[in-house]
């Protein structure tokens, strides 16, 4: 275990006892600045699961109980199959979310699993596809995800699942500079009111990252400006040869302007056609 996931002396649960109610420590998988994430069994299911709780001190924090029974509370609302599924929120003895275990690897891994790679054209046209039907079914229950990247992404046996709801929330006034920062489109990093395109923007990092092997702004987390801010993105075409279609889909995704952003559904359309049709050659037209 990294000594990232024993900082500050935190309690661990040990493997085979229970985490919430049922549910036997496996391994704890990761942990941040709010919650923990174990491998663990579900005698109930007979499965492996996923669980989510507090980290020991954040236990009565009311932020973290709040963001997590919010993300608990969505995603037992939604069924899709490119939406990571929950199976249960426990709220007592302990707080704690259920989802199921996916067997695929996050897209920043398969990206960057030891150097900086770039998905065929016509994959990353199907992960976009996959991405907007998630997105626009969401968004149809008033949902915003709100962090959309690569290590949100998990890829299963050629199909993308989205992950980590814990930003997720409905349309409206935003909090300033709440996202990723190298991803966060430029109304999060601002404050401005949230819709849609916001998730549009995430979409189109995420295939940049696909297509290019790097995200479209790269300023590292401790640095306090926000580079969307500063400048446009780099046209994809610059980076790497490929269908200009798909490269005019991903550039208008990351346009400054939210109204110049394509709505989702068109988004998708556009990233369908790319989709089938076959291009055994990447090119730039």
């Amino acid at each position: 275990m990294s000594e990232a996931l024993a900082e500050a002396d935190l309690e661990i649960v040990p493997a085979g006892d229970e985490i919430l109610p049922g549910y036997a420590a496996i391994e704890l998988l990761s942990r941040n600045r709010a919650l923990d994430v174990y491998d663990a069994w579900s005698a109930t299911r007979s499965c492996r699961v996923i669980v989510k709780v507090p980290r020991p001190d954040r236990r009565e924090d009311p932020g973290t109980r709040r963001r997590l029974l919010r993300e608990g509370r969505i995603l037992l609302g939604l069924s899709h199959p490119h939406v990571v599924r929950a199976y249960e929120l426990v709220r007592e003895p302990e707080l704690g979310l259920v989802l199921e275990t996916l067997s695929g690897a996050t897209l920043e891994h398969i990206v960057g699993a030891t150097a900086p790679r770039r998905l065929p054209a016509t994959e990353v046209a199907v992960l976009g596809c996959q991405l907007c039907s998630a997105m626009g079914y969401t968004h149809a229950q008033d949902v915003l995800h709100l962090d959309l990247k690569p290590s949100n992404i998990v890829a299963e046996a050629g199909r993308a699942k989205v992950i980590d709801f814990n930003l997720a929330r409905p349309p409206g006034p935003g909090v300033r500079g709440s996202g990723t920062r190298p991803y966060m489109a430029p109304e999060q990093a601002r404050g401005d009111v949230l819709g849609p395109a916001a998730d549009v923007w995430g979409i189109g990092a995420t295939l940049f990252e696909a297509a290019t092997g790097g995200p479209p702004f790269g300023r590292p987390e401790d640095d306090d400006r926000y580079e969307q801010l500063e400048r446009r993105a780099a046209p994809v075409r610059t980076l790497r040869r490929m269908p200009a279609a798909l490269a005019e889909a991903i550039d208008a995704c990351l346009e400054p302007d939210v109204d110049a952003r394509p709505a989702i559904e068109e988004l998708g359309r556009r990233l369908g056609e790319v989709a089938e049709r076959p291009s055994p050659q990447e090119h730039s037209a």
